[in-house]
């Protein structure tokens, strides 16, 4: 399980704690659901047209329907008006 998910009650004794990070980017999900086929052929479609790597999608599982199978893509942007974080690295 991602460690970003679990709840932390105590964020203070985590000095490098990378949350703030995490609060100011805008997260958004996108999914695909369809046969193996067009699963696949609309992943391929969004590489060609420069969307997302194909890499960049989960594995494909299992949906709902038997029939079909889903694929999920994260994207993650730096929130409107949130200026960049200075990396003291």
């Amino acid at each position: 399980m991602s460690q970003e998910f679990v709840p932390d009650d105590n964020k203070f004794e985590r000095p490098n704690d990378d949350s703030a990070a995490v609060c100011e980017q805008e997260v958004v999900l996108l999914t695909v659901v369809g046969s193996p086929k067009g699963v696949r052929e609309t992943i391929l479609t969004l590489y060609r047209l420069g969307f997302a790597e194909v890499g960049d999608w989960s594995p494909v599982q299992r949906a709902a329907n038997p029939k079909q199978v889903m694929s999920v893509l994260i994207r993650r942007k730096r929130a409107e008006g949130t200026p960049p974080r200075q990396s003291g690295r």
